[in-house]
């Protein structure tokens, strides 16, 4: 199948850029054929996110967003930024960049249905349920299109009776907007070389559940978060508890994956968070239904590759345009997504082969990039501690306004993790089944589901490695990091072994930037497996 343009992932970036696209073919009185791709099974099955949703980019792509029913049905209105020690809760003053007067409390997964709506109404082909699985190139090495894995294939590599082939989509420009730790864009990025001058990336676990919580316990467009507790002042984290419509209270805790102590487990901290004396409140009565995982790039402007190569680009946060004191990328992926679509657009009429540095052109000069500039030495700031970090984050915010003449750096994640031997075992409350639970338990609720017989998505570079260096020299932290039960060791005749449940994977990618050896090799399942998000 042939398109002007292929795009990679139906989430925010992808979508606006495919509206973007067919926006300018109408003005232009010509036509865009354009295909959008989404692993999951349907649109929105794979989104997750917090989510408070500036509105700016959404302004500027569909000024008539209200007229036409977008889900933003809750005005944040109450910000509150709490420090917490063990049985104490300090409010503090709520930082600039996290003040979200004129934001929305949303549902991402809903929000990128309805754009997925729009853009269907524009003629754009969005085939859920398929996984890109392989960038096509052409004789000159240009990208030329992706491929959709083979469906029906089984555990042992062989075809059965179920086998379909996968589909070539070719394309004159293909855009990837697969999300954090894309495994295609992982691969251009490698083949192009594409962050050769900038520095390695580095991500958070974001571990998120949604709650329907008693009347006298909800206070719609109330947004909290917070610093402190559980978490030790070397390790960079937080929590958000949103407040939408409905009595449902989205609650998420955050870890950035930079974390040195092996024995830490990021889905225990996000449950202990919620025995906070000041926490647990909100949720006693309540009734948890739904839970997800998701990791998100944390390296901003510092750490984001080269948008171009030939042949496409990488939007959204394939290329890493969260907004970390914001605590924001949707906003960010869909400007991204116009503004590759424009430059692909132009390319088009102008039968340009080449690159589209229109794109990152036009970034330079935007609102886009002045607010990432700004934004770009917090987060390195708190690898000297939560207290430095947040005094850093003062001086760098009030006194120098984003403008300070140095760019702190970023350290690859997989880099930081100690010996198990060197830091101190953590002792984690067993859940109580009523505000606290186990993994299993939690992956039940986010509908997550694999064909059994295929091959297992999570690979291993060297058999060998998870329990000859990870397991003695680490304790094994695949069993703690992934926050499914994916990875655990078991005793199997007088010998221990990793045991890789594939089937719960809810497609966070932790695994794929955490281990210690990268020897975990992160690559799409058939299409329509993984969670299915109703409304995260």
């Amino acid at each position: 199948m042939e398109f002007d343009v292929v795009i990679v992932g139906a989430g925010p970036s992808g979508l606006a850029a495919a509206i973007r696209l067919k926006q300018l073919a109408a003005e232009k009185e010509t036509d865009v054929s354009v295909c959008v791709v989404e692993k999951g099974s349907e649109v929105g099955a794979h989104i997750l996110s917090g989510a408070v949703l500036e509105p700016q980019a959404l302004d500027e792509l569909l000024p008539d967003w209200k007229e036409r029913g977008a889900p933003l049905h809750t005005p944040a209105e109450d910000d509150r930024f709490l420090l917490l020690s063990e049985k104490r809760a300090m409010r503090l003053p709520t930082p600039p960049q996290m003040r979200n007067k004129g934001n929305y409390i949303i549902s991402l997964g809903n929000f990128c249905r309805w754009l997925a709506e729009q853009a269907e109404a524009l003629e754009v082909e969005i085939y859920p349920g398929f996984a890109a699985a392989e960038v096509l190139f052409d004789d000159a090495g240009r990208v030329s299109g992706i491929a959709t894995g083979d469906m029906g294939v089984g555990r042992d590599g062989q075809p059965t009776e179920m086998h379909q082939p996968g589909v070539e989509l070719r394309a004159r420009f293909t855009l990837f907007g697969e999300g954090c730790r894309g495994s295609l864009s992982k691969q251009l990025i490698e083949k192009f070389e594409l962050d050769a001058d900038s520095d390695p990336q580095t991500y958070g676990i974001g571990i998120k559940e949604l709650w329907e919580v008693p009347p006298d316990r909800h206070h719609a467009g109330r947004v909290v978060h917070t610093v402190g507790w559980p978490l030790s002042g070397d390790t960079y984290g937080g929590s958000f508890i949103y407040h939408l419509e409905d009595n449902q209270v989205a609650v998420g805790f955050v870890i950035g994956l930079d974390y040195r102590n092996p024995h830490l487990s990021p889905f225990d901290e996000m449950q202990r968070f919620k025995l906070h004396p000041a926490i647990r409140p909100t949720f006693e009565g309540g009734k948890r239904i739904a839970y997800g995982a998701r990791a998100l790039v944390e390296g901003g402007l510092q750490s984001q590759p080269r948008l171009t190569f030939p042949g496409g680009a990488l939007i959204g946060d394939s290329a890493g345009f969260l907004n970390v004191p914001k605590i924001k990328g949707s906003h960010a992926a869909m400007k991204s997504g116009m503004m590759a679509a424009e430059a692909a657009f132009a390319a088009l009429g102008d039968g340009t082969p080449g690159e589209l540095d229109a794109y990152p052109a036009a970034y330079k000069s935007s609102w886009l990039w002045t607010e990432l500039k700004k934004a770009r030495n917090i987060r390195p700031s708190f690898r000297w501690g939560l207290w430095p970090g947040m005094i850093y984050s003062a001086i760098d915010t009030y006194l120098l306004g984003g403008h300070a003449p140095w760019t702190l750096k970023h350290h690859a994640d997989h880099t930081r993790l100690r010996k198990a031997s060197e830091m101190p075992r953590i002792e984690y409350p067993k859940p109580d089944g009523e505000i606290t639970f186990d993994k299993l338990s939690s992956v039940f609720i986010s509908n997550t589901n694999h064909e059994e017989n295929q091959p297992v998505h999570l690979t291993l570079k060297d058999d060998g490695v998870p329990t000859r260096v990870n397991l003695a020299d680490y304790d094994g932290p695949e069993a703690r990091y992934c926050p499914a039960g994916v990875y655990e060791f078991v005793e199997e005749n007088g010998r221990t072994r990793l045991q890789i449940n594939a089937q719960n994977c809810v497609h966070c990618k932790t695994c794929d930037i955490k281990d210690p050896t990268q020897n975990i090799v992160w690559v799409v399942p058939e299409g329509g497996g993984g969670p299915n998000y109703p409304n995260m």
